[in-house]
């Protein structure tokens, strides 16, 4: 359904959503993709990574729990003011720093782990 989406698009959103989802596989091959809440791509990995939003105007990556991971790349720039998500909005023309994100999805993925652990 999301190779679906990403040609529905057909325009600089869906790229920017396959790019996302390249850089997601990249950095986590063991990541789980869905498709949910009437048409959100979703991933997780022990837990939930983030969802890849597609706007008119804004691709979004809402990490769930963004509030919590380092941004030393400062990538997060929407949903800042919140206790948990944290998102980054992609917009026309934006390149995507690969190597800063593909290291949040890796942050992302250790503290569900982390998380997961505690519960045990």
């Amino acid at each position: 359904m999301i190779d679906q989406r990403i040609k529905e698009l057909g325009d600089w959103r869906g790229k920017i959503l396959s790019r996302i989802r390249t850089l997601i596989k990249q950095a986590d091959p063991k990541v789980l993709e869905e498709w949910k809440w009437r048409g959100v791509p979703v991933w997780s990995h022990e837990g939930l990574i983030c969802t890849g939003e597609t706007y008119k105007n804004v691709v979004k990556m809402t990490f769930a729990k963004g509030a919590a991971l380092e941004d030393p790349s400062r990538l997060f720039n929407s949903s800042l003011e919140g206790n948990t998500r944290r998102a980054i909005d992609i917009r026309e023309g934006e390149k995507i720093d690969a190597k800063a994100l593909k290291a949040l999805i890796r942050a992302a993925v250790a503290l569900n782990a982390s998380r997961a652990q505690g519960r045990g």
